[in-house]
Formats: C-alpha cells, structure tokens, sequence
C-alpha cells in the first residue's frame, strides 16, 4: 500500500516540473519511471507562463526605460514506457525536451534590447536498461539521442570594425542554426527499501556535443555560413523518498548542472562583439524537497519547495535572472491500473543585472516569477 502511494505522491510532487529552472534547464531529466512497478507508461504536458522584465539604469542607452515582458510562454510535453522482463531486469524509453529558452524583447519598449528574439530547443530520446541485485542495489544505464536547434535576432549588439562592444543602433545581427543530433549516455545507482518507502538514485548524465551549422547576417554582410560548436551540459540528479509516518511520505531532489562549461559562440558575433552569445559563470545547483499524503484509497496531495542559489555578477540580456525560489502543490488520483495527477508550481525569480560592459549595470531585472501547470497521466498494465 505504501508503495502505491509513494509513487502517486511523488508524481504528484514532479508534474508542475522544473518551471523556470537556472539558465535553459527545463526537464530535469529525471529517470524516475524506471522504478515503477509492472509495465508502465505515462504521458505528461506542462505549461509555463514567466513574466520577466527590467529597467534601464542611467549607464544604458535607454534610461529608465522598461523591456516589457521578454519572456515567452511555453509548454512542455514528455512520455516514458517502461518494462519489466522479471527477475530483476527492466527497461524503459523516455522522451522529455531537456533544454529550451523563448527570448522576445518588444519592439515598442523604450529599451536598448527591443526587438531581440532568441530561441532555443532540445529533444531527446532515452533508452534505459536497469538490473535490480538481491541485495535491493539496482544498477542502471544508458544512451541519450538530443537534437538541438537555435536562432536569434539582436538589433543593438553589433559592433563597428576595430571596435568589440560597442553598441550600434542601426545594426542588425540573425543567426539562424540548423537542428543537430547527438548521443550521449547516463549512469546510476540506486538503493531501496520498499516496506519503508525508501528509495534514493544517483543518476549522472554527460554532456552532448552539437555542431550547429550557422548563417549568420549583420550589418556588415552576409549571410555568412560558419558552424557553432556547442555542449549541452553534463549533469547529476541525487533523487530520495521514503515514509516517515502511515501513510505520509518525504521525497525530494538535488540537480548539479555544469553550466560554467555551457557556451554559445557564433564565429561572426564574437568577431563582433568580442563575446559570447550565451554562456555562464558558474554551475548551478537545484534543490527540491516536499511531503506527499494519501487522503484516501483514490486521493494523495503533496507540496515542494525549491530553491537555486543566486549566483551574482551580470546576466545576459537573453537570460536576466539570477536564482529562485518555488513552491508547488499536486494531487493524485488513483483508479485501479490509471493514475491521473495535475499540479501547479510558482517561481519567484530572482533580481539580475545585465551590462553592456565597462564594469557598470545597464539593467535591473526586479520583481519577476513564473507560474507553471502540469497534468500526467499513467497506466500499469
């Protein structure tokens, strides 16, 4: 009974997903269907609505003036099948969209990025073998296919010849990325108790390189056919539950992303601008711990909170937040082999400052959040 539960609850738990994690994070490739009981599948769709927006300070082209909202909403799907050949062997497939970012500064603000337009998307495909010891130990692994795609428009970055950062207002930079593919693969360990609920996975996922080819156009040419090479970061996930009460369970998650290695350098924006297009000063942590209750034989709740550290130091204009703070709520409901779970999160994003360099902020970002809704769906059979 506890181990129904504890899966409900915690799916409960993760529904309104990561929904405005630390730079282009947004599934948290969890593996977690791996541990479900019998042949299962689930599909997942999520919807997150950020509001992110900042002033000029009196150092920018545009003082005072405001960006508007330069965030678009986005949606999130995902489905995982898994099997269970017995004796111990199991696997599954899992489909998430691990990385993303929607970027688009209205042109009718009085601010020096109006009119810049990024995006970027992955997908990727997982193939999971585990095998589960005796000894209650299981060990898993597999490969990861990702496609990764990106483009952008920035009105106000182009620089003159000779001249790295300096803005000029008449010029235009686009970059537009063709879809890549790369593999690469994960590895875990897990230990579980079942008659307590206890269950804690370490899972480490590696970095994917892409080759990205690239037109590039700017005010001094083009378009311009160069390759933008990338790596999609390597990553950890240390998940845990377990009962603590009848029918009450603790679960929760820490994720390490090594974003300080993560950059996007186009060849013609650096020659430019003498900088990166996207790129970050350190790795970010992510923390999530919350508590799951089974009302009834149909019904469980259970509610988060998160938490990613603010990492100080300038934000790119494509990504002006520094941390954040999240809480969620999720209910499940249970009816024989279906299991039906909705949950809402909201994220209060953390303050950020950009620069157009010289050492100085151009913007404050201030008094922003984001607000996330998910619904999942899983059948046993």
């Amino acid at each position: 009974m506890m181990n129904k539960f504890m899966l409900a609850g915690l799916a409960g738990a993760m529904t309104a997903g990561v929904a405005h994690a630390g730079a282009v994070d947004r599934s948290g490739q969890s593996v977690a269907v791996i541990f479900e009981p019998g042949n299962y599948f689930e599909a997942s769709f999520g919807s997150v609505s950020p509001k992110v927006s900042g002033v000029g300070t009196a150092f920018s082209p545009t003082p005072g003036g405001s960006s508007g909202n330069m965030t678009e909403s986005y949606t999130q799907i995902g489905t995982a099948y898994k099997h269970d050949f017995g004796n111990g062997l199991a696997a599954a497939l899992i489909f998430d969209q691990p990385f993303g970012a929607d970027v688009n500064y209205p042109a009718t603000q009085p601010y020096f990025a109006r009119g810049s337009v990024a995006e970027l998307s992955a997908d990727a495909l997982t193939a999971v073998v585990k095998y589960k010891f005796a000894s209650n130990v299981s060990l898993y692994g597999g490969l990861r296919y990702q496609t990764f795609s990106a483009d952008a428009t920035i009105p106000f970055v182009t620089a003159g010849p000779g001249t790295p950062g300096v803005v000029n207002p008449g010029a235009v930079y686009t970059a537009k990325a063709d879809k890549d593919e790369g593999f690469g693969y994960l590895l875990g360990v897990a230990y579980e108790k079942p008659e307590v609920a206890l269950r804690v996975a370490l899972t480490y996922n590696s970095k994917i390189k892409h080759s990205l080819a690239t037109s590039e156009t700017s005010a001094f040419g083009g378009p311009v056919n160069t390759t933008t090479e990338i790596e999609t970061p390597q990553s950890v996930n240390l998940e845990f539950q377990t009962g603590v009460a009848k029918d009450t369970l603790v679960f929760g998650s820490v994720r390490w992303v090594n974003w300080s290695d993560f950059d996007i350098t186009p060849v013609v924006y650096q020659g430019l601008t003498g900088n990166s297009l996207v790129s970050y000063a350190k790795d970010i942590y992510t923390l999530n711990l919350g508590v799951g209750r089974k009302l009834n034989e149909n019904w469980s709740v259970a509610a988060s909170v998160g938490y990613e550290e603010q990492q100080g130091g300038f934000s790119s204009n494509l990504g002006p937040t520094d941390g954040n703070v999240s809480f969620g709520l999720g209910a499940t409901y249970t009816q024989d082999r279906i299991k039906v779970t909705g949950g809402i999160r909201y994220v209060d994003i953390g303050n950020a400052q950009t620069t157009l360099g010289g050492g100085v902020a151009a913007s404050e970002f201030s008094s922003n959040h984001a607000v996330g809704f998910g619904l999942k769906v899983g059948y046993t059979f």
